[in-house]
């Protein structure tokens, strides 16, 4: 690396410290052992901007996991703007590792966090720029080997044909394990292929160039395996025992302000609740939980080591962490004289938190949201939300009576069964917390409401129960849109945002397609397809011009309903959840049946499996 050149470039460009690395806890280590050996390199790479990548906590997990490990030095790297691209284009410098500016052409193993169906052409601009082959069969054994994890997994296929192997469930159940037999392969100098073949042998490791896919009349058929000894199926690994699992260590502190710019607390991982559009509240169960003193640890060492002033308690629902009213008044008066703030940034507008909000706007008022999804109750049973509109007006009642002027709502367009009066119904739901602000007395309030609407389109995804849902067109997306927008005009202290449909549909696309999606990814990246997932940068003709290509439609996997026999591409991926228990939650939609909530009793998602995954004896 001409380091010379690259601080050239580096005083051109935007946000040169994207780029640079030498930040506070960055590791640091010799390229070889005390005892000589040659330390294994990994390039962690994260397929969009350094601001985003940074606020990754399980990509901060799985570099503290890799590094603890004497044989392992795991580097990091993150997807360029468009400005940086191009000067490192201009100037033939690779694109390189933060940590020792390495090219990530040299490193043994790369790997890449999917977070989101919108970053896959960025996993494209990172290779190329590292002169790697696209794809997987046109590497060689030369080549570093090729990983991604992330919930994208559960739908691998669309970049299949990209990766060398992808690690199914929790990064840190499986890294040391995946490293340790990597590293017995190189020992015996096996080349890559039986290298793949050892690593497949690994609970939650998928290696798809042992599986063959086949189509049929323009839709997905089956999936033919290969090779004998790998699997049938793809088991995700679960972290079991989540007090004693591996952390972040030390955090990492960037020189630029980036997205969640705080020490994060992830209290407990999972879900009860079985919203039925929420991948995530499926594919992270069984539920499992931190305790306070584990946590109060990991925020003492988080706090001496980076100097932040901010937790955010993470989780998909803080409110739902059954000490949270315990942890927030012992966060809060330890750090009572460091003037340290909490932020709730995942609250259930069912959750009773009048008394810590009270505490936390004493320190800082931090963001308030809450996720009623739907604008009706009808709607809110048919997707199994289990709050009210009571237990909103009650919650953003309490918030304003602790001194909050300032919430957002976050609901979404295109749910199944939804129907205009749907869709209306969440602009009367802005109008009655605008009222409920607004009748509090004066000295109370205080400053004017801001209260953001913020209305996403609805995107089905792999196990979940609307996964066989279609995504409504683009053209019905703008027109609820614009009726939403219309009927929420003139409410005082309300405004509005949306989220682009444009991308809503291409992720739809790819969350439920099938491996035929890899070289329409290969044709839109070449088109100039890049940073797909920031709309001002959206490049709609080169994604029409992939999809033409190469004979399909964006609409034949986003906006077609899936029949309940039908094959699905992601079949050979067990989430755990079963298929049967997700059809019955899709019957019981439709006919706006609610589901307990798992916490009071067992539902049988994990059917044989719960007395092993969550320790229940009443599975169904």
């Amino acid at each position: 690396m001409d380091i010379s050149k690259l601080n050239s470039i580096l005083k051109k460009v935007e946000k040169p410290t994207r780029y640079t690395g030498g930040e506070l806890n960055m590791r640091v280590k010799p390229l070889e052992t005390e005892d000589g050996r040659r330390r294994f390199r990994f390039a962690l790479c994260f397929p969009d901007v350094y601001e985003i990548g940074m606020s990754h906590l399980g990509s901060r997990i799985i570099y503290n996991v890799l590094n603890e490990r004497d044989d392992t030095y795991c580097e990091r790297s993150f997807a360029p703007w468009f400005d940086m691209e191009q000067a490192l284009r201009e100037n033939r410098i690779p694109i390189y590792s933060l940590e020792t500016k390495t090219p990530l052409a040299d490193f043994d193993i790369i790997g890449f966090s999917l977070l989101y169906e919108m970053c896959y052409t960025n996993i494209l601009t990172m290779l190329e720029l590292a002169g790697i082959p696209k794809r997987s069969r046109e590497r060689g054994e030369n080549d570093p080997l090729i990983i991604a994890g992330g919930p994208c997994v559960c739908n691998p296929e669309p970049v299949a044909d990209i990766m060398d192997a992808f690690v199914f469930g929790d990064g840190e159940e499986v890294m040391n394990e995946l490293m340790d037999v990597y590293a017995e392969c190189r020992r015996r100098g096996l080349d890559k292929r039986a290298t793949l073949l050892e690593l497949s042998r690994i609970k939650g490791i998928y290696v798809p160039a042992f599986y063959e896919p086949c189509c049929k009349n323009g839709v997905f058929a089956s999936l033919k395996k290969l090779e004998e000894q790998a699997p049938d199926r793809i088991e995700r690994r679960i972290v079991k025992d989540l007090d004693h699992a591996a952390y972040t260590g030390k955090l990492v502190v960037p020189y630029m302000s980036i997205v969640h710019d705080r020490v994060a607390l992830e209290v407990f991982r999972g879900c009860t609740r079985g919203c039925r559009f929420c991948q995530a509240g499926f594919i992270y169960r069984p539920i499992r939980e931190r305790e306070p003193d584990t946590i109060i640890k990991q925020a003492d060492e988080s706090l001496d080591c980076t100097g932040y002033d901010e937790i955010s308690v993470f989780s998909l629902s803080s409110g739902d962490y059954s000490h949270i009213h315990e942890l927030v008044p012992i966060i809060l008066d330890r750090y009572e004289k460091d003037r340290v703030s909490v932020s709730l940034p995942s609250l259930r507008i069912d959750s009773f938190l009048k008394d810590d909000l009270e505490k936390i706007q004493k320190v800082r008022k931090t963001g308030l949201t809450f996720a009623p999804e739907a604008g009706t109750q009808r709607l809110r049973d048919v997707i199994n939300k289990g709050v009210s509109e009571e237990d909103l007006l009650r919650s953003v009642h309490d918030a304003f009576v602790a001194g909050w002027h300032g919430v957002k709502l976050y609901f979404m367009l295109g749910l199944p069964t939804e129907t205009d009066d749907d869709v209306l119904g969440i602009a009367e739901l802005a109008r009655k917390v605008s009222r409920e602000f607004y009748s509090m007395p004066k000295e109370l309030r205080g400053k004017g409401l801001r209260c953001t609407v913020s209305a996403s389109t609805f995107v089905p995804k792999p196990f979940t129960p609307f996964q066989w849902e279609p995504q409504i067109e683009v053209s019905e997306v703008l027109r609820r849109q614009a009726l939403l927008r219309n009927a929420l005009k003139g409410i005082r202290g309300v405004e509005f945002s949306c989220h682009f449909s444009e991308t809503s549909r291409l992720e739809a696309a790819f969350a439920r397609g099938d491996r035929r999606l890899g070289e329409v990814l290969i044709s839109a990246y070449e088109h100039g397809a890049r940073l797909d997932s920031w709309d001002e940068h959206f490049n709609k003709e080169a994604w029409e011009l992939a999809f033409s290509e190469n004979g399909l439609t964006c609409e034949q996997f986003a906006n077609r309903r899936i029949g309940e026999d039908e094959p699905l591409p992601w079949a050979h991926m067990d989430a755990v959840v079963e298929q049967r228990y997700l059809l019955n939650e899709y019957k019981k939609a439709y006919n706006a049946e609610t589901t307990r909530d798992c916490r009071k009793g067992c539902n049988g998602c994990f059917g044989a499996r719960c007395r092993e995954f969550c320790g229940r004896t009443e599975a169904l």
